[in-house]
Order: C-alpha cells, then sequence, then structure tokens
C-alpha cells in the first residue's frame, strides 16, 4: 500500500498515537521498530491541540515529528466511549469536552475537515457508532445514519480537492446482526468508487468470539480485495491471526501500549505478568529470541519486575517490546503468504501460544472456515471459551 509518506507493506497492525504520540515513546523510536503506519484521533486532536494550531504546524506529521504513514480514527468511536457526554442528531454528534464542559458539534463535514487540517494518509468517514452489544432499533437507525453519513464525507472530501491526497475509508457498521451488516455492505459498496478502503466497525466490544470472526468473515468475504480491509480495535496475536486469515489487511489497537503500562510483556507464548513474584530471580529477558532493543539489551524480567509500575523506564522498555512482538507477529503472516506458508504459520503459532492450554475452540472454528484445522495431526485439545491468555498469579 503506497501512500504519500511511503509504503505500508499488508497486513499490518498500527500502534496507536491517540494524543499525536504513542506513550513514552519517540517518533524516532517508534520509526526505529520498523513502524511505517500509526494511528491519530481526531475527537482528541480537535480539542488539543486544536486545528487552528495544526495549520499553522502544517499538519500533525510535522507537529508530532512522524515522518511516515498515519491514519486517523474520524470521531466515531467516541460517541460510545464519551457517550455520557454525546447527543447523537442527524446533524451530527453534540459533544460537552471532557476538559471544560463546553458543547461542541462533529458533523460528517466537520469530522473530514479536521482530518484535512490534520493531513493523515487515511481519513475515516465518521459513522454512527452503538454498544457492540447493543440491540433493537438503535442498532439499524446507526447503520443507515453511517451510510448517509458516507455521502456526506464523501462530498466534502471531495468538494476539498483532497481526493488524491489523502484516502478516505468507509465504515461497515450493523451491530451483531448479519442481516444488517449485509444491508450496511450493499449500500457502501454502491460507493466503491469513491472511497479508497473499507473498515470493519462496531466490534471488539464484548461480544462472543464466535459472532465475532463471523461478522469479520462475513464481511471481509464481500468487501473487493482491491480495496484495503481494516479491523477496527483489533489487538489480541489470535485475533490478528484469524482476522488475517479472514481477508484483514490492517488493525489497530490500544491493548498493546495498554497493557504494557500495566507490567505485561507479549510473547510468542502468551503474555507475560512481571507484576507477579516467580519473575524476581529471574534474569533472562523477556524472549531470548526477540529483536527489539528491551530484549537485545539484556533487560532482565527481574529488573522490569522490580521497577514495573514504579518506574516509566519499565513502561517504555515494555512498550518497545510489545510494539515489537506486534510487528513480528504481522510480519510473518506477511512472509508466509508471500512463500505461500500461511497455513503453516498458523498451525506453528498457535502450537506456540495456545499448545500447554488448548485451542479455543472459536480459533478452530474460525480457521476452519478458511481450511486451516488446528487440531489436524495435533494433540492439543480444544477448549471453550475467549482463550485470552493471563498470568493472574505465580501458580500460573
Amino acid at each position: 500500500m503506497v501512500l504519500a509518506h511511503g509504503e505500508t507493506v499488508l497486513p499490518t497492525f498500527m500502534p496507536v498515537a491517540t494524543q499525536a504520540a504513542i506513550k513514552g515513546l519517540t517518533p524516532e523510536q517508534v520509526e526505529s521498530l520498523g513502524i511505517s503506519l500509526i494511528l491519530n484521533n481526531t475527537y482528541h486532536l480537535n480539542l488539543r491541540p486544536g486545528v487552528d494550531v495544526l495549520k499553522v504546524a502544517g499538519g500533525a506529521h510535522l507537529f508530532e515529528g512522524w515522518r511516515h504513514n498515519m491514519l486517523t480514527d474520524s470521531g466515531g468511536f467516541q460517541l460510545v466511549s464519551l457517550s455520557k457526554f454525546t447527543t447523537i442528531t442527524e446533524e451530527g454528534a453534540v459533544f460537552s469536552s471532557p476538559f471544560n464542559g463546553e458543547s461542541t458539534i462533529l458533523t460528517p463535514e466537520e469530522s473530514i475537515s479536521i482530518q484535512h487540517a490534520i493531513g493523515a494518509d487515511i481519513i475515516m468517514q465518521l459513522d454512527d457508532v452503538v454498544p457492540s452489544l447493543l440491540q433493537g432499533p438503535r442498532v439499524e437507525e446507526a447503520m443507515k445514519r453511517s451510510i448517509r453519513w458516507l455521502d456526506r464525507c464523501i462530498q466534502q472530501h471531495e468538494s476539498a480537492g483532497r481526493k488524491d491526497a489523502q484516502n478516505l475509508f468507509a465504515i461497515v457498521q450493523g451491530g451483531l446482526d448479519p442481516n444488517l451488516r449485509d444491508k450496511c455492505l450493499d449500500g457502501m459498496l454502491e460507493r466503491k468508487d469513491r472511497v479508497s478502503g473499507y473498515a470493519i466497525g462496531g466490534l471488539s466490544g464484548g461480544e462472543e468470539k464466535d459472532v465475532f470472526w463471523k461478522i469479520i468473515k462475513q464481511c471481509a468475504d464481500r468487501l473487493p480485495e482491491d480495496r484495503p480491509r481494516y479491523a477496527m480495535g483489533i489487538g489480541f496475536a489470535e485475533d490478528l491471526l484469524v482476522c488475517v486469515a479472514l481477508g484483514i489487511d490492517m488493525a489497530d489497537c490500544v491493548f498493546p501500549t495498554r497493557t504494557a503500562r500495566f507490567g505485561v510483556a507479549l510473547t510468542h507464548t502468551g503474555p507475560i505478568n512481571l507484576k507477579l513474584g516467580k519473575h524476581a530471580k529471574d534474569f533472562d529477558p523477556i524472549d531470548s529470541t526477540c529483536p527489539c532493543p528491551t530484549c537485545k539489551d539484556g533487560t532482565s524480567r527481574a529488573l522490569l519486575h522490580h521497577i514495573v509500575t514504579h518506574e516509566t523506564t519499565a513502561a517504555h522498555a515494555l512498550t518497545i517490546h510489545n510494539i515489537v512482538f506486534q510487528a513480528q507477529v504481522m510480519g510473518r503472516a506477511r512472509e508466509a503468504i508471500i512463500a505461500g506458508t500461511f497455513p503453516d504459520y498458523l498451525l506453528s503459532f498457535f502450537a506456540g501460544y495456545f499448545g500447554d492450554r488448548g485451542y479455543p475452540e472459536w480459533c478452530v472454528a474460525a480457521l476452519r472456515s478458511v481450511n486451516v484445522d488446528l487440531l489436524q495431526n495435533s494433540k492439543t485439545p480444544m477448549v471453550p471459551g475467549g482463550g485470552a491468555k493471563w498470568e493472574y498469579s505465580d501458580a500460573a
């Protein structure tokens, strides 16, 4: 995928720089990890520092010192995450600022104009987002409004003459209802020639994993192969690889950076909770095979246990490691796809990640839908539940 600020190879994971920075890291550090695409948030950058400052700076790239590609969320997610401050109308979303209580309206046109000022390489339509588990008429209302708002976003984007400089993505909504998802897909696909890519929104909000993967597959199967397909808010390693297997090209989530600040390191055998006492005398690095600076420099689990959640140094070290882990997961997927060995990579990764506990039933079902059978020639059992691995005690 070639954008204004360079090439990003797909599939890829985007670290989240909500407030124009990945917490704890400089742009140079992020760049040194091989990251070529990050996410900024339109809603937050509009509040602080504001469009006027961004325009004077020459856009968010120059403002934050980032030389590579950038995607901006439209602000739609904040309709849910800041719902107590928000009222939805057909015109747009009326927000009360969480900082000073001042009311402001975010319309589809305003969202696009803000994203033009930010200067992101990929910009998202403003969509009407509802909680993932919500049912009833509000879900259909939001889906239909998202299509209408897409038309307004397209009009604003094209009339501003930014179509060749910034790439507008549509967002498929419809909750957990397959019929509503199909109706939204119908509407979005009618506008294919006026958008550069598609996102699947409204997931990763507590829904059952068996529902999650089926919605992803339903949407990915219908979305055009010549447009990037982006699953919003996906961060667990198993979720990423299932999504790639189902046809997803891009994903983002705060998970790897946020979990680092809570003392959790991501590894190919599962997350490690460095707050636990069992790491107090472990002088090995997080992962001796990991190429990240934290592991290459030999920073021990014992040191990280000693300072984690107490010293910002630990948060920085774990953030670096976790970003590299996510990049490795997706980078190895890319290499396997190119080599024609992607099914083998999936079998190898899931065996290493879940082999000691059992494969989550939903992962088995999802991958079987694309003719990859985790249980074939394996003694590892299948287990119910979401499958997320966490160390909660020293006995884990």
